[in-house]
């Protein structure tokens, strides 16, 4: 990415909105002076906040990666609510032109003067509003979503079997080793059967970020922590990242599965008497895109089960992208964890995905595979969640 192209367009996209939004609040001066120091303030720091993680690490950085990646986040909202704006401008002006012509009445210049003034003053204190209130939710720790997924013909042994998912962290410029020890710790207290992490836990290099993935050493479940690549890790050094997850013990699967021999009485519970015994196939894809780096990870779903046990109790499959579900069913899994798509993040991104996506987030069904895709954990560039908060999902199985 040249760094003048996009400090040009940059500097133009803020421009735009300083055209639409300025001349409406020059009566109001501290609106207007509020205006142009956010604008111009963000059209230098944007382009810092995708770039920056190019400059050597160090404190500079780290500040100017921050500053660019929050400006971002208040931009794309003032940049929506001024294209609302003029939206909601021309449908005014197009209803007053038709009563006009009918008619019915004329013009009243101090009521659109009024409408502009204060609608410019809305998208401001919104874009703000948004933002900070953005923030805080990107920023605490996910909550925990419970969902039970009901699966026919589930073996009693299996009924009530937990998963703990988590998706779409991020790890890189702005979320750290405490952020993600929080994660673990919030993880943990559920005391799951299974942990999955369906893709994209990083932003950057093992190099760097070593010691800020190294708290997923700590996740504490029954039959342990699995995970799957997203497209993040294939930008990021694939084949070292899987070398380090497994160094911290968790399970990579890339193409293939593994069998889980679960014996629900070892779970201090009596349903399916002390003896009840199922076989459990849980098995992963490399992301979607994951052949367009490196032609050994084309992601398969059919590969992933091929040789399972025909009795296998469940069929799970990891697949950071939901659009690998129509292929998992075509393989036989009953259900699919998927991530990916961080819910939209923020309003109004949630209503884009579903033109690149068949689920945007939640639980769905594809003819016999349930699917359930994680708004994620973490985020992703600007440290904003509106209206699509973060979440760790606790999903039970349970007899349909």
């Amino acid at each position: 990415m040249h760094r003048i192209p996009v400090f040009v367009l940059s500097m133009l996209l803020h421009a735009w909105v300083a055209w639409r939004i300025a001349p409406a609040l020059t009566a109001f001066t501290p609106a207007d002076l509020l205006l142009w120091g956010a604008l111009a303030t963000s059209a230098l720091l944007m382009p810092l906040g995708l770039m920056g993680r190019r400059v050597a690490n160090s404190p500079l950085s780290t500040v100017l990666v921050w500053a660019g990646l929050l400006c971002m986040g208040l931009f794309s909202t003032l940049f929506v609510m001024t294209l609302l704006r003029d939206a909601l401008l021309v449908l005014v002006w197009a209803g007053v032109t038709v009563v006009q012509w009918l008619g019915l009445g004329g013009l009243d210049t101090r009521a659109m003067d009024a409408l502009q003034t204060w609608s410019a003053l809305a998208v401001l204190a919104l874009g703000l509003l948004a933002t900070i209130w953005g923030f805080w939710h990107a920023r605490r720790t996910a909550q925990v979503v419970r969902v039970e997924v009901p699966i026919v013909g589930l073996p009693a042994a299996l009924h009530g079997f937990t998963v703990a998912q988590i998706s779409d962290i991020h790890v890189g410029p702005t979320i750290r080793q405490g952020y993600l020890q929080r994660i673990v710790t919030r993880v943990n207290a559920l005391s799951v059967d299974l942990v999955a992490i369906t893709g994209d836990l990083v932003d950057g290099g093992v190099r760097e970020l070593q010691r800020h993935v190294a708290p997923l050493a700590g996740l504490v479940s029954r039959h342990g922590t699995f995970f799957v690549t997203g497209n993040h890790e294939y930008y990021s050094g694939a084949h070292a990242w899987i070398n380090e997850l497994r160094r911290l013990g968790v399970t990579v699967l890339i193409n293939e599965h593994v069998v889980l021999h679960h014996d629900q009485a070892d779970a201090n519970t009596n349903v399916g008497g002390p003896s009840a015994k199922a076989k459990l196939v849980v098995a992963g894809v490399a992301d979607y895109s994951a052949h367009h780096f490196d032609a050994a990870h084309h992601s398969c779903p059919a590969t992933a089960i091929a040789g399972a046990p025909a009795d296998a109790g469940l069929r799970l499959l990891l697949a950071h992208q939901p659009r690998s579900a129509k292929a998992a069913a075509q393989a036989g899994f009953d259900l699919q964890l998927s991530g990916h798509t961080h819910g939209g993040q923020f309003w109004p991104w949630m209503h884009l995905v579903k033109f690149q996506q068949p689920f945007t987030a939640g639980l769905n069904k594809l003819h016999e595979l349930w699917v359930y895709t994680n708004r994620g954990t973490g985020y992703w560039g600007p440290p904003k969640r509106f209206g699509v908060p973060s979440e760790i999902t606790h999903l039970k199985l349970v007899t349909a």
